[in-house]
């Protein structure tokens, strides 16, 4: 049976307006698609203008003003019709995308689909860097950032938060974790279920820990996307 690592596979990223998931609006977004080899055979990139504000908190991050969104993005709703539309095509032939912390890209997704009229995804396979090195690296010490991870398994990551660039950096550190850590060579399908279970075993741990000082702490473990929620609390 084929390992995901040996097949054509994809990669997602979004830059947006914030932290909170619910609330966050897409400002950039890119797919990179590559072969059995790893060599890329497409790439997909949207600007976006989000409707709102950007802060400058997101724009220093990734490049993106309001100014500039407004005068070279396009609109908010066609860009999230089209972004799901590939990544649906890409499910639909049971190519996986890789996303690193998943959950915050698929619930950006998810919440600009709902805003948007648009059908929301059927999410399988996703792979996701992040919960993986958590699981199989449990007692590295040291930031899990994307930057931090490529520095590690040497790969380049130029251009640090922008979509393009992350998501083409995402994809070739997993293909080096996976190098690294020979468990994670398995269909994408076997691997997607065990990251569901992972993703919850990990934030219930985390939950637990930070009871210890603060009783009402909740982390949520739904994974590759959160449940929808009231996002009337702030993007900061």
């Amino acid at each position: 049976m084929s390992t995901w690592n040996s097949l054509p596979r994809a990669a997602f990223d979004l830059e947006t307006t914030g932290r909170n998931s619910r609330a966050a609006r897409i400002v950039t977004a890119s797919i990179t698609v590559v072969d059995a080899d790893g060599g890329i055979v497409k790439e997909h990139e949207w600007l976006a203008d989000p409707g709102v504000e950007i802060p400058t908190e997101a724009s220093d991050i990734h490049g993106v003003t309001t100014e500039k969104a407004r005068s070279e993005g396009r609109p908010a709703a066609e860009v999230t019709r089209e972004l799901a539309a590939v990544l649906q095509e890409l499910f639909d032939a049971d190519v996986p995308v890789i996303a690193f912390n998943a959950s915050y890209d698929f619930t950006v997704l998810a919440a600009e689909s709902a805003r948007y009229g648009v059908p929301q995804l059927s999410r399988f396979p996703v792979l996701d860097p992040y919960i993986m090195n958590k699981q199989v690296d449990r007692y590295r010490k040291g930031k899990r950032t994307l930057t931090a991870l490529c520095e590690e398994y040497g790969v380049g990551l130029d251009n640090a938060h922008t979509s393009a660039a992350d998501a083409l950096a995402t994809l070739r550190m997993l293909d080096a974790m996976a190098g690294k850590f020979p468990k994670l060579r398995m269909p994408a399908s076997n691997l997607h279920q065990l990251q569901v279970e992972w993703a919850s075993a990990q934030a219930a741990d985390f939950q637990s820990y930070l009871r210890k000082t603060k009783p009402a702490a909740v982390i949520e473990g739904d994974w590759p996307v959160l449940p929808p929620e009231d996002a009337s609390r702030g993007d900061f």
